[in-house]
């Protein structure tokens, strides 16, 4: 066997050699390799930059899309831009093939359309553009069982694929999602779930609901409880995250409709039947927060939606500008009706759809 020695110069440059090609590995210059910017402020807070996204409380809007005054199915008096403005990170809507094109619509197109799916994305795409540490969820309920690849075109047209979070996997448990942080310095901080149809092999960021979230009853007219109403059967609910519909109903012959009437008082944080009534009894009954809170008329009880999930969060509820007001004041954005009023002339003057969405058996809120 031949025999090799080294003297301590040798042995010194080789080890110098050594350091410089590690180093080199691990610094590229800027243009090989941007390094990853880490953000520091994280849906409103530093606090929530290191959270994981299963471990955060987000209020939602039920039916984002169904904006206005004169039609007894609208559940919201403010554009998403305003919603997203003043808090909502969920953004809930349903979708429905209308001639070969996705439309928003509530229970039919007939009854309330808000548009096209690709005019409402657009609207999202811009304001996550003009919110870079913002982290957004939206809930598809894919009314007519299109397949996911019909949504995939119109992400792709508005560009919202490349910034749509794709999981390792088609379900994850609570604890096993990315944190803000994470999501924000990837560039992927919109996660969207559909509650039919999702197939995690064909489109994977879009995904499925009822595998990684359980809902609470909705369409409640009376009081919220906290037992899980839907789900997958193979869910582990104990660790899967969960959504609660907060949003009360009266009855429209017979079926159920939004009320706002009620909404300072179910969207408060405090007292019977109120949000924060609802989430200490989740909390309690399922030891840990809910992930989700759905709610109606979201700007009712002058931002205390948002004040119950800064509470579940361990930050403070300080927005720099107040959120809108009930009723639309100060806004060119569909009003709401004043809270002391059952309901307004205008949305009772669309009551007549309800009869024939009766008489087809096609009521759903």
């Amino acid at each position: 066997m031949p025999s090799f020695s080294f003297t301590r110069a040798q042995v010194a440059l080789s080890t110098f050699a050594m350091i410089s090609l590690v180093s080199n590995l691990v610094y590229a210059s800027p243009t090989e390799s941007p390094p990853l910017r880490r953000a520091t402020i994280c849906n409103g807070s530093p606090d929530l930059c290191s959270r994981g996204f299963g471990n955060v409380t987000f209020v939602g809007a039920h039916d984002s899309y169904a904006v206005g005054t004169n039609n007894i199915f609208a559940t919201q008096d403010y554009n998403i831009t305003q919603q997203l403005n003043d808090g909502i990170r969920m953004l809930q809507m349903q979708a429905h093939n209308s001639s070969g094109v996705i439309h928003l619509c509530h229970t039919s197109c007939s009854l309330l359309d808000g548009g096209t799916l690709q005019a409402y994305l657009t609207t999202v795409k811009a304001w996550l553009d003009a919110n870079p540490n913002e982290v957004l969820s939206l809930l598809i309920v894919n009314s007519d069982t299109l397949p996911p690849s019909s949504y995939d075109t119109v992400f792709k047209a508005v560009g919202l694929d490349t910034m749509s979070y794709s999981p390792p996997s088609s379900s994850l448990l609570e604890s096993n999602w990315p944190t803000l942080g994470s999501l924000i310095d990837s560039g992927t901080r919109l996660i969207t779930f559909m509650d039919s149809n999702a197939n995690f092999n064909s489109v994977p960021y879009i995904i499925d609901e009822f595998t990684n979230i359980w809902e609470t009853a909705y369409d409640v007219t009376t009081s919220f409880d906290c037992n899980v109403n839907r789900s997958n059967a193979n869910t582990p609910t104990a660790t899967s995250m969960y959504l609660i519909n907060h949003f009360l109903d009266t009855l429209v012959l017979g079926q159920p409709a939004p009320d706002p009437s009620q909404a300072n008082q179910t969207n408060a944080v405090t007292g019977s039947n109120s949000l924060g009534e609802q989430f200490s009894l989740c909390t309690g009954q399922q030891g840990r927060n809910p992930n989700f809170m759905l709610v109606d008329f979201y700007e009712y009880g002058g931002g205390s939606v948002f004040e119950v999930a800064a509470t579940a969060n361990g930050v403070t509820y300080s927005p720099a500008t107040p959120i809108a007001t009930p009723g639309g004041t100060g806004s060119t954005s569909p009003s709401a009706t004043s809270s002391s009023l059952n309901l307004s002339f205008s949305r009772w003057s669309s009551v007549w759809v309800v009869i024939g969405s009766i008489a087809f058996g096609a009521f759903y809120i």
